[in-house]
């Protein structure tokens, strides 16, 4: 069990009078981490995956509600997204049973954003879960082994389950893909061609942390370019992947529409390419080492409510930075080097123009940048 940098933020909102929604991929410790909170309360838990919990829920009266939920004061439903019109019973539940606190996981954004968002606007404080944290693994087990684990990390990353599996990461993280990342997201998204989703999948993990041309996947993949954004948009929704756009303000060459893609996930990203070979052997090492510090990044900003905004920068002249911040006015500029074996130069005219700093993030000062 880890500790989760949300568990104290939602503790403090129980019995706020409204819903607390916990979404996230599967398998990254939603249910664990609200039966942790509830651990010393005594609650209604309903399981969305069962189906007599589905018929009870899919459109029930008021009186029937109250039947189920008798005493309790606290209900947890996990899985909400199985259940159709889901958003409109819990509705009845937040405005008509005020004594009742209501907890509800999901394990994605797909439909339960859509069920959920509308029925119940301003009735629930909504959290986002993602794989472990470095803040939470370093937690758990200290700085000196989690130093010692920085190259299994990026190897085969962060979820619990594979964290608590050592010695059969790969094995775990082939049951992770096959259930979720494909099953999941054909399930719960209209996409009709499994094959296309998956050679999507591959050619984004190949090109992981570069600029991706959503006309040369078009071309690749052999689908249009409007199909290739939707399934993106998808991979999005299943916290699979996630984009980073470029920053453009002031000067008149930059790159303007470009994207970079990430993964959640550095593990996830080596099984859908099948590669697993130490880091010394490897050419994407870098590719690994950015992917990481993008993701952990994302997690803190998330988490710790930043408000940070997070780009790339490159002019068409091919001067580039890999990650651009900006909080509260203040332009920063970070290089990423696994070995930073020379000394750095930033682009003069970004540091200029933005009135920018300049930081490389490499093997030996990488902590303060996941941590904040």
């Amino acid at each position: 069990m880890f500790d989760r940098t949300i568990e104290n933020t939602i503790k403090q909102k129980i019995n706020g009078g409204k819903a607390i929604v916990v979404v996230g991929a599967r398998q990254v410790g939603k249910t664990t981490l609200l039966n942790e909170i509830l651990k010393n309360k005594d609650y209604l838990f309903l399981d969305a995956d069962d189906p007599s919990t589905r018929s009870l829920l899919q459109s029930p009266t008021t009186e029937q509600i109250r039947t189920f939920i008798g005493d309790y004061k606290y209900i947890f439903l996990d899985e909400a997204q199985r259940i159709p019109g889901i958003g409109l019973t819990l509705k009845i539940i937040t405005d008509q049973f005020k004594g009742v606190q209501l907890f509800v996981s999901g394990s994605s954004s797909f439909d339960l954003g859509n069920e959920l968002n509308e029925p119940l606007t301003g009735r629930k404080w909504e959290y986002e879960l993602f794989p472990i944290s470095w803040e939470e693994y370093e937690n758990k087990i200290g700085i000196i082994k989690s130093e010692q684990q920085i190259e299994n990390r990026l190897l085969y990353g962060f979820y619990p389950e594979v964290i608590n599996n050592q010695g059969k990461e790969r094995e775990t993280l082939k049951n992770l893909v096959n259930s979720y990342l494909y099953r999941d997201i054909l399930a719960f998204s209209d996409i009709r061609k499994p094959e296309v989703l998956e050679k999507l999948l591959q050619a984004l993990a190949l090109q992981m942390g570069s600029e991706v041309n959503y006309n040369e996947l078009s071309g690749l993949i052999g689908i249009n370019k409007i199909t290739v954004q939707k399934y993106i948009d998808i991979l999005e929704k299943g916290y699979i992947v996630f984009r980073l756009n470029s920053f453009s303000r002031n000067i008149r060459n930059e790159i303007k529409q470009n994207r970079k893609i990430y993964f959640y996930d550095n593990g996830i990203r080596n099984m859908i390419i099948g590669n697993f070979n130490q880091l010394d052997l490897r050419v994407d090492k870098g590719a690994l080492w950015e992917n990481f510090l993008v993701s952990e990044r994302r997690k803190q900003n998330l988490y710790k409510d930043t408000f940070a905004k997070m780009y790339f920068w490159r002019t068409k002249q091919q001067q580039e930075i890999d990650f651009v911040e900006e909080h509260n006015g203040q332009i920063v500029g970070f290089e990423f080097k696994w070995r930073n074996n020379k000394k750095t130069k930033f682009p003069r005219n970004f540091i200029e123009t933005y009135n920018a700093e300049g930081i490389v993030i490499e093997r030996n000062n990488f902590r303060d940048f996941v941590k904040i």
